[in-house]
């Protein structure tokens, strides 16, 4: 068994434990956060070159053979993306440094915050559907104290709309479970793979697509994926910063994982309709998405419209469902998380200066604060597409499969949504950074805000556009890596031997 499977679950568990007996030390709670966020990175980074040099990984947890006991798996897919829940992990246990306020952390944000990454590592890296369920549970239960902690009425709101919708989808997807298991008679994902063939020649017709579609409703909740995405724009914007990058660059994307997950390993039998869907909401989750930023002028709505339109693109190499797809899909979800959080983290130090998230008040911080401007076009750049930063290359990926299977229409969607990303970005830029400010020209600072400045928050925004512009200028092999992922995805084979076959 290798440890690196255990290390992404148990240093988060331990750094909130440890954080929470701290409760009485701010410093303590914040170095340890911070030193659990490091441990985190390094232990994912430690997996990722393990399943690169020796395939892909499974452990038996308490030597209960596959598929009665609790199985933990890493391919090339799932260890990079615990690799970037730990990269996450440390640039907003950093930013949080300058940004959380001393009363949420007296209330326990720094163990939620890990206590959250254990849950997101906990999914990507387990085998058994119900285990998946509960790590699901774990996110909903963090993120829920998450966003409501501090008490404000916007906050409020947005929680309730934010966990009665994952409520729903927790629901579907346990009803989905009941019904998978008395179909199969096991939850573990490669004994249902290795069975299901069997189980939908054997089950009336339409028994099993009826299931996947409603799988697909379930974690298209979590995904955010047309029409089920309302919740998102209704909350994200609500907590704190720190809070909102979070989640703008993980919760959605464990959906994601999981669409990609069991629509590659286990419902693949009609997958001419399934994946059509797949490819049909892909489309629509872009354009409804996109008009939707394009519509708002609040810097953080604005970002949140913008996670719903990207998801689109996520689900296309899935819907296309070849391996330069997925590849494309994989690439495209390693972008969008680094970008999308530092997006979110930018617009805290926009509001550090200015005291507000509009973008109407703003402008003139091209001129005041020039880093901070060159450290939004960064992101904002590659969010939209342009060479050659990082989401050109993922949206290269995606159009060439979509040309290559002939699926002219989502390829003509995908570039067009790129171009209304670009109009809205420039409409950031403009309104904030570009254009005479309206106001006093000098900075000032919101009313109350005990934070200790702007210089701490734009250590982790740097970071992470450092790892933007070697993502695009490093395409080649990171593309590469991608590719491996996407194979193995297309070939569960793999998948099913290396947990049921004892591989690992």
């Amino acid at each position: 068994m290798s440890l690196w499977l255990i290390l992404p679950i148990a240093i988060p568990m331990l750094t909130g434990t440890v954080a929470t007996v701290a409760y009485r030390s701010r410093a303590a709670q914040r170095a340890i956060s911070v030193a659990g966020a490091v441990a985190l990175f390094v232990a994912a980074l430690g997996l990722l070159l393990d399943v690169s040099e020796r395939g892909i990984q499974s452990a038996q947890i308490g030597n209960w053979p596959a598929p009665y006991g609790v199985t933990l798996v890493a391919d090339q897919f799932g260890a990079l993306m615990v690799l970037l829940a730990g990269i996450i992990g440390l640039a907003v246990a950093l930013y949080s440094l300058a940004s959380i306020d001393r009363e949420r952390e007296a209330f326990g944000y720094h163990p939620l915050v890990h206590f959250l990454l254990m849950g997101v590592c906990g999914a990507f890296l387990t085998g058994d559907l119900f285990n998946l369920y509960v790590w699901f549970e774990v996110m909903l239960m963090a993120s829920f104290v998450l966003m409501a902690l501090g008490g404000e009425r916007g906050q409020m709101e947005g929680a309730i709309k934010y966990v009665t919708l994952n409520l729903v989808a927790s629901t579907l997807f346990l009803a989905a479970l009941g019904i998978t298991y008395g179909l199969a008679g096991t939850l573990n994902m490669a004994d249902l793979g290795r069975k299901f063939g069997y189980v939908a020649a054997t089950q009336p017709h339409g028994v099993v697509t009826t299931l996947a579609v409603l799988f697909m409703v379930a974690f298209g909740i979590k995904a955010a994926m047309f029409p089920l995405f309302f919740w998102l724009p209704a909350s994200y914007h609500t907590p704190p910063v720190a809070v909102s990058a979070l989640f703008a660059g993980l919760l959605t994307k464990v959906g994601v994982y999981a669409l990609m997950r069991v629509f590659t390993l286990i419902f693949v039998q009609d997958a001419s309709y399934t994946h059509t869907l797949i490819l049909i909401l892909a489309g629509l989750t872009m354009l409804t998405g996109v008009l939707g930023a394009v519509a708002q002028n609040e810097f953080r709505r604005i970002l949140s419209f913008h996670i719903i339109s990207q998801i689109g693109y996520m689900i296309m190499g899935l819907g296309l469902f070849t391996s330069l797809a997925l590849a494309g899909s994989v690439f495209y979800i390693a972008h969008h998380i680094i970008v999308k959080t530092n997006l979110f983290l930018v617009s805290g130090a926009v509001e550090r200066v200015r005291g507000t998230f509009d973008l109407k008040p703003l402008g003139g911080l091209y001129r005041s604060r020039p880093v901070l401007a060159i450290l939004f076009l960064v992101p904002a750049l590659s969010l939209a597409g342009l060479p050659p930063l990082s989401g050109f290359f993922a949206k290269l990926g995606l159009v060439q499969a979509g040309l290559a299977r002939g699926q002219y229409v989502i390829v003509a969607v995908s570039l067009g949504v790129s171009l209304l990303t670009l109009f809205s970005m420039m409409k950031i830029w403009n309104e904030v950074f570009w254009k005479s400010s309206p106001g006093n020209p000098d900075d000032r600072v919101k009313a109350g805000d005990r934070s200790v400045g702007l210089r701490g928050r734009l250590i982790p925004i740097g970071i992470l556009a450092a790892i933007t512009l070697i993502i695009g200028f490093g395409a080649g092999p990171i593309f590469s890596l991608a590719l491996r992922a996407g194979e193995q995805l297309m070939n569960p084979a793999l998948y099913i031997d290396a947990v049921l076959g004892g591989g690992g």
